[in-house]
């Protein structure tokens, strides 16, 4: 064959390169004013001549590619297990495929707890036997009621989910105030001893393979939620330097032993009194673990976090509880919160508690805001604001998909999955529909999107 040809045929194939084009662009919308169990709709795409006000811009910068998402969940309480099991099971089925299946909302990264968090019914471990350090009255019994059940049917639905767990506090008598619970006389601290260290690290090993045993992987724990916390419900105060030593003289050399794969990770770390993610950073073995989990944490102390360690992993492990009013205004911030830790390098977000009863009260008499309430005498589900925004986020943001660059004054969260397709979600917050311009390639495309929604836009990728 001539050469000319041949370099003809090669310019040709080279030039039909991957690009998202705005001509294939489809969009879907959710509003807030209340919750439904299918909040997802079409949007169609308009062309307009409109002017497009200040801010209403959208610029994506494909080939900037940041962390790669594991997902969008919720967290499994034991409240929530036992108020979906006051349900007929046909009912029970339908909630978890509103919440689980990749037709709906599609959940795929969630949070459990060790033991009681603030909503279980009351406080209990799994270990109530005072100085059994080798473990042998442990038992996950408890959980086999309506926390198990709960994780179980989630599994039938999305047989793919990642699950991590962490304590909210060791058992009562590995602490120095004999109490699970906070607020005591005597300091709310795991004791300072060798021999408690490895019982504790025996206790992780026993609940990971007793959950693996009841067909439920544990992904990977946090040593500690909210290490700084001394509250009335279950809690344990655990310095950045107790967790090191614990993590790394006994939990892990533990694992080790026992072949458990399970990750570890430092945390939960928050920035409510003091900065102990930053300073865990500057502990000479925090790298031994596999980084670490965030709630409740400012912008500025991620980024001061990377900063310190460029390769850090770091998770998020509870979004913001609220008081219970389950509000319209409340869910106008969710995507705002998430878009705030996916775009400060965060692999994840995973929304506080999925379901709760007709009360919205914790076992402390606490009220929070939650994905979906069920009334267990009337039988009934109700959908709250929450759960549309969360709906559309974990819909369209899939474990896989990389976030990329991009720009707007609104709240917006920018990825490709694997086949290079664009999804942006973005929030118009304005009071009316409103015009706007989004640039890509070169390209730009005006469209309308409806007030107060929050839009995902799905641009294909193409040979161009």
């Amino acid at each position: 064959m001539n050469k000319k040809i041949i370099v003809l045929i090669l310019a040709f194939y080279s030039s039909l390169v991957s690009a998202q084009d705005l001509n294939s662009l489809e969009m879907y919308y959710v509003t807030l004013e209340h919750g439904t169990a299918k909040p997802l709709q079409n949007l169609e795409v308009k062309d307009t001549d409109q002017k497009v006000k200040w801010g209403h811009e959208i610029t994506i910068y494909p080939e900037i590619e940041y962390q790669t998402i594991e997902g969008i969940g919720g967290a499994f309480n034991e409240i929530g297990g036992e108020a979906l099991s006051s349900l007929s099971e046909e009912q029970q089925q339908e909630v978890m495929e509103n919440l689980f299946h990749p037709n709906n909302a599609g959940f795929t990264f969630c949070r459990t707890a060790i033991g009681s968090s603030d909503f279980g019914l009351d406080a209990y471990s799994y270990s109530n036997t005072t100085n059994d350090l080798e473990m042998k009255d442990f038992s996950i019994e408890r959980d086999q009621k309506y926390v198990l059940p709960y994780i179980k049917k989630a599994l039938d639905v999305q047989p793919d989910l990642l699950l991590f767990a962490s304590p909210w506090s060791p058992p009562a008598w590995m602490k120095t105030n004999a109490s699970m619970t906070g607020l005591t006389k005597a300091p709310n601290h795991l004791k300072e001893d060798k021999k408690v260290y490895q019982a504790y690290a025996n206790y992780f090993v026993k609940y990971i393979k007793s959950y693996q045993q009841a067909g439920v992987n544990i992904d990977r724990i946090c040593v500690q939620n909210e290490n700084d916390a001394n509250t009335k419900y279950p809690s344990c105060v655990m310095p950045p330097q107790q967790m090191i030593e614990l993590s790394t003289k006994y939990i892990l050399p533990t694992f080790k032993k026992e072949k458990v794969k399970t990750k570890v990770f430092a945390g939960t770390f928050r920035t409510a009194e003091q900065l102990d993610l930053i300073e865990f950073l500057t502990l000479k073995e925090a790298d031994k673990l596999a980084g670490v989990g965030i709630q409740y944490t400012n912008p500025s102390v991620m980024t001061d976090a990377i900063k310190m360690n460029p390769s850090l992993k770091m998770f998020h492990t509870e979004g913001h509880c609220y008081n219970g009013k389950n509000s319209t205004e409340e869910a106008g911030h969710r995507l705002e919160e998430v878009a705030k830790y996916i775009n400060s390098g965060v692999s994840n977000f995973c929304y506080w508690n999925m379901i709760l009863n007709e009360t919205t009260e914790s076992g402390w008499d606490w009220p929070q805001n939650s994905l979906i309430n069920i009334d267990r005498k009337q039988k009934t589900v109700r959908y709250n604001p929450d759960y549309n925004a969360m709906y559309i986020i974990s819909k369209f943001i899939q474990p896989g998909d990389v976030r990329v660059a991009s720009n707007s004054q609104r709240p917006m969260i920018t990825v490709k999955d694997k086949s290079g397709n664009m999804k942006v979600i973005i929030q118009n917050t304005d009071q009316q529909e409103a015009v706007y311009r989004i640039h890509i390639n070169g390209k730009t495309k005006k469209v309308i999107l409806p007030q107060q929604s929050i839009v995902a836009m799905v641009i294909s990728n193409q040979k161009v």
